[in-house]
């Protein structure tokens, strides 16, 4: 007996409103990336800081998106600090892709208590404000 087949929506099988499930943003690994970023644009958010800056020409490929996340240890011990960093990383992996510029890095850094028990689906849509403002015309 063979199991029914899956209807197919998208690429993949997905649907086309689901993002990828692979991050397609490269993600920011030395310090020197995130103090540049730390000197761009901010936008503070109750769940997280969004920092972000535009790359010269020259620097990294210019077509990419980077992202970085940070958390530090007001945050709590490891465990709430990974849990908040997991939950910066799925909401990046969500809206960055759409809604992030090329050539852009960005920092999402964690705040006490709202990144990791704050409601997922108001971070999504702080995120989104955040990006709309950092790229908006008086910024």
């Amino acid at each position: 007996m063979t199991p029914p087949e899956a209807p197919v929506q998208g690429q993949m099988g997905r649907g086309t409103d689901t993002p990828p499930a692979v991050f397609v943003c490269l993600t920011l690994t030395k310090r020197a990336d995130f103090l540049r970023a730390a000197q761009g644009r901010r936008q503070g958010m109750p769940g997280f800081l969004l920092q972000a800056r535009q790359r010269q020409p020259d620097e990294a490929d210019p077509a990419a998106i980077r992202v970085g996340f940070t958390c530090s240890k007001k945050l709590g011990n490891a465990v709430a600090r990974n849990r908040a960093k997991r939950r910066l990383r799925e909401i990046a992996r969500v809206i960055l892709p759409l809604h992030a510029r090329p050539g852009w890095d960005y920092v999402l850094v964690g705040r006490p208590e709202a990144t990791a028990a704050g409601d997922f689906a108001e971070m999504k849509a702080d995120l989104m404000r955040a990006l709309d403002r950092i790229h908006g015309p008086k910024a």
